[in-house]
């Protein structure tokens, strides 16, 4: 509006200035006669659509406000009704009554609001529609076998030995596999294309097998659990952080040393505090380590037997919440420890699993009170943390070779996964899924012709991570309930990768040459790339082929040298000798009619 005047009164004072200037000039005028506005309409008009624009939302919005009134003293009435109050209180009515064309619906089951203008039509279809699909969503919720992300899978070549540890950053965007091989791989989604080739491969530990590596819960550091008895902390790179001190080996109370003193079996990560990190080993120590302090532990935790003797921890992890710090142990206990009172333990249960068998894996649900443990007795268990004496579910049949098959949760808790074993040219190895509550087996993935040794259930991905026995990392996801991770990279199409044409010419310094024999020192490859260019030798064209009558004195049937003129004419046959059998017998004939070479021979 503001615009339109101003517009307004630039014509008006154009076509006084106009009129003065044409009668000076002595014509008539300038051609074209400015157009003119009558302001007082326009305002009038303006005035008029604002009134109207206001009247009809304020009626909308208390037209709206009535029924939400009126369903709520409906609501009210109905309820005072089953209680027993009197019907003459439900027929009086409070407040103005409905509009005509709105009396009809106060029968309705439920009432619905007027939409505004300029929102989009809805009809009864509309609603059946919206029904229907929230009644697949409510299944979908029920059954959780359907969140299962498995309608695709990427296979990532890790090497040709077991992936022995496996381990996802929180953000999701890096993948990082270790082996059996001492191999470190880092894979990173983003920048991969459909070869799926790592980024990074290292050798943290020398000649160490991997036992276990995980991201801290910032994801800037990665922690390598090795065969060896010092742990180490890299970033996100590779690059070396910290390295855990060696204890001394000589020293009988292992809570005296600075470190772990035997082979390391597990670690992992405080869930709450991003310094501080813990490891097991089979000294028979759990201890923790602070990333500012590396000549030192933190704490130690010694895993006891019945008999008080020394028991050997082959994986621990913490609580969600960080207070607690649970060990599987070889004699078949599971020994959970408050995190600031490392002497006596708060839950103990001596008979999780068949003593001498190697518990695998411990892994917290997400609400914090149940307790899962893979074992080396074929097993998976479900323990209530409150009453720890007995296990609440047991799965049996599971096979597990391996010191390091895991166990874990979906996001939504409701699912719990592990792998099985199998020999090789024996079976395929699986993925096999229970349901928490029942504890069956809801559903199972045939991965590869080898072990599943690892497993991992992102839950920002909504992407399963496998590490198998013959070295291969698989990532299963769902293009639809999955977010990005393997969906980055196999939209990607595969770089071809370039040969690079390069010409090179070596420098010959000879310091004590005339200055006409003297070459001229390089300082910069694009000074010389424009000198060849000016030389009229070095930027010559080379002779094409010959072809077609000839050229330049060179003749195109036999080139232009013997030994081309020989190869033509001599030495290429024109015969087809695709047949032996048909080359041998050409010359029968001539061997018939004229046996000298065959005959005197045979005959004397």
């Amino acid at each position: 509006m503001i615009n339109n005047l101003l517009a307004s009164f630039a014509a008006s004072d154009k076509m006084s200035d106009d009129g003065e200037m044409a009668s000076v000039m002595g014509f008539s005028g300038f051609g074209k006669k400015a157009r003119t506005f009558d302001l007082d309409a326009i305002f009038e008009q303006t005035r008029r659509t604002a009134i109207e624009r206001s009247q009809r939302i304020t009626f909308c919005f208390d037209l709206q406000l009535c029924f939400v009134f009126f369903s709520f003293r409906k609501q009210e009435s109905e309820s005072s009704s089953d209680s027993g109050s009197d019907s003459d209180s439900e027929s009086e009515l409070i407040g103005p009554p409905l509009p005509p064309q709105y009396t009809a619906q106060d029968d309705d089951e439920h009432v619905r609001l007027p939409r505004l203008p300029g929102n989009a039509a809805h009809s009864d279809e509309d609603d059946d529609d919206e029904g229907e699909t929230q009644d697949d969503d409510d299944d979908d919720d029920d059954n959780p076998v359907k969140k299962i992300p498995d309608t695709h899978e990427i296979t990532l070549q890790h090497g040709t030995k077991t992936v022995s540890a496996l381990a996802l950053d929180p953000s999701g965007a890096r993948l990082v596999t270790g082996g059996y091989d001492y191999d470190v791989r880092f894979w990173d989604f983003a920048g991969m294309d459909q070869a799926l080739q790592a980024f990074r491969s290292l050798q943290p530990c020398e000649c160490h097998q991997i036992k276990s590596l995980q991201y801290s819960n910032t994801g800037d550091v990665i922690l390598v659990v090795s065969g060896n008895a010092q742990a180490k902390v890299l970033d996100r790179d590779g690059f070396n952080v910290m390295e855990c001190v060696k204890g001394d080996q000589y020293i009988v109370d292992m809570a005296k040393t600075k470190g772990h003193t035997a082979m390391l079996n597990s670690g992992c990560w405080h869930p709450k505090i991003k310094e501080e990190f813990m490891t097991c080993s089979n000294d028979g120590t759990v201890r923790t380590w602070d990333l500012s302090s590396e000549k030192k532990h933190k704490s130690v935790f010694k895993p006891r037997s019945f008999q008080g003797k020394k028991v050997i921890p082959t994986c621990c992890t913490y609580s969600r919440d960080g207070k607690l710090i649970a060990a599987g142990c070889q004699d078949g206990t599971i020994q959970i420890w408050d995190r600031n009172l490392s002497v006596h333990t708060k839950f103990h249960c001596r008979q999780a699993h068949i003593p001498g068998s190697d518990t695998s894996c411990l892994s917290f649900s997400y609400d914090g009170m149940t307790l899962a443990s893979r074992g080396g007795d074929d097993t998976l268990k479900m323990w209530d943390i409150r009453n720890f004496r007995n296990p609440v579910n047991v799965a049996t049949g599971l096979t597990n070779y391996f010191t390091m098959t895991d166990c874990c949760f979906s996001p939504d808790d409701k699912l719990l996964v592990t792998g099985t074993s199998v020999k090789k040219d024996e079976g395929n190895g699986k993925l096999v899924f229970f349901e928490r509550a029942s504890f069956q087996k809801v559903y199972e993935i045939e991965v590869t012709n080898a072990s599943v040794v690892r497993c991992l259930w992102h839950p920002k991905l909504n992407q399963i991570m496998v590490g198998t026995g013959n070295g291969l990392s698989k990532v299963y996801y769902d293009p639809v309930k999955s977010h990005r991770g393997a969906k980055l990279c196999v939209v990607k199409s595969q770089r071809k990768e370039r040969q690079a044409e390069t010409l090179t010419q070596d420098y010959i310094i000879t310091p004590h040459a005339l200055p006409m024999f003297r070459e001229a020192r390089q300082r910069s490859t694009r000074k010389q790339l424009e000198k060849d260019r000016l030389d009229p030798k070095k930027s010559h064209k080379p002779e094409p082929p010959v072809s077609g009558p000839g050229r330049g004195g060179r003749v195109a049937a036999h080139g232009g040298t013997l030994s081309s003129f020989i190869v033509k004419n001599i030495a290429l046959d024109k015969t087809d000798d695709s047949n032996p059998r048909q080359a041998i017998l050409r010359h029968a004939k001539e061997a018939s009619e004229n046996p000298y070479w065959v005959a005197p021979a045979y005959t004397q």
